[in-house]
């Protein structure tokens, strides 16, 4: 039977009111953290999968703080330390924490840096980049990821237009059903002339891409405690960019998981397979 898509909550996270989803479950903890410009709606396929054995937690990590892409953006440090905070006001205790993408990347340092207490943790698709880049600082227009996000198409003329373009696009071909149209229905906001735009908007995604930059996860891995598992897609294109096997040797309770078949959106490509990752992955722990 399907789940209800709970409303949007909002957690005061110190000076800005962080929104999130929560379901209702049992005693056990599980918070899902979503990539740079998407959305929490995202992981619904999976999140069914854990109620009501589990109580679930999905924020939104987008413009909840006003930044600007030109000046710094949002940094992962900041996001980071709110969802520490997040998860101390929700009283959510020892988690099994799921992200992927730049929400890998904010869980590592929330874990290593801000006191979260995770009882395991499964990183997909880390943005762990080069030792290198940490010690750069790079304007908006030379950001190889923020310089192209500024410049997304954010108009469509209508909800069929919209789909349309979606499904055009190479970049959503592979997505699995559910999770295409999700993010139309959360993704996209309906004007009040009836045309669509995006929820998390260009210059909020750039502003999240441009704070990736403040602080070097890769100290931080050698103080994770907790069981990790860190999984790349199999066909990523961060392969040889992110090096997963050398960041997993770094963890002291680390190990290494591939997709066959996927690219670096792995839950939207395969929901079904990293639900049962997920769900693999606590049997085994102590």
């Amino acid at each position: 039977m399907k789940k209800e898509i709970p409303e949007l909550k909002m957690q005061d996270v110190g000076g800005a009111e962080l929104p999130y989803l929560y379901y209702e479950g049992g005693p056990r903890h599980i918070l899902f953290a979503h990539a740079t410009g998407f959305l929490p709606w995202l992981w619904h396929p999976i999140i069914e999968e854990f109620i009501p054995q589990y109580s679930v937690w999905a924020p939104y990590i987008c413009n909840y703080r006003s930044c600007e892409p030109e000046k710094g953006g949002l940094s992962w440090d900041v996001i980071a330390q709110d969802l520490s905070t997040f998860c101390h006001g929700q009283k959510i205790e020892e988690p099994i924490l799921v992200g992927h993408s730049m929400g890998s990347t904010v869980l590592t340092i929330a874990v290593s840096a801000y006191g979260l207490k995770p009882r395991g943790m499964i990183l997909i698709e880390p943005i762990l980049l080069p030792d290198e880049f940490y010690k750069t600082e790079i304007s908006l227009k030379d950001h190889p990821l923020a310089s192209k996000s500024i410049k997304r198409v954010n108009h469509w003329q209508s909800e069929t237009e919209a789909m349309a373009y979606l499904k055009s696009r190479s970049f959503f071909s592979d997505w699995d059903e559910e999770v295409l149209n999700l993010y139309m229905q959360h993704g996209m906001e309906k004007q009040q002339a009836g045309d669509m735009r995006l929820t998390c908007t260009p210059e909020s995604e750039a502003a999240m891409f441009m704070g990736g930059w403040s602080r070097d996860p890769w100290p931080l891995l050698t103080k994770i405690e907790c069981p990790v598992l860190m999984i790349e897609g199999e066909k990523s294109p961060n392969i040889g960019l992110v090096d997963i096997k050398k960041a997993v040797s770094l963890l002291p309770q680390g190990k290494y998981g591939s997709v066959a078949e996927a690219g670096h959106l792995i839950p939207m490509q395969k929901p079904a397979e990293i639900a049962a990752i997920v769900k693999e992955f606590i049997v085994k722990l102590p």
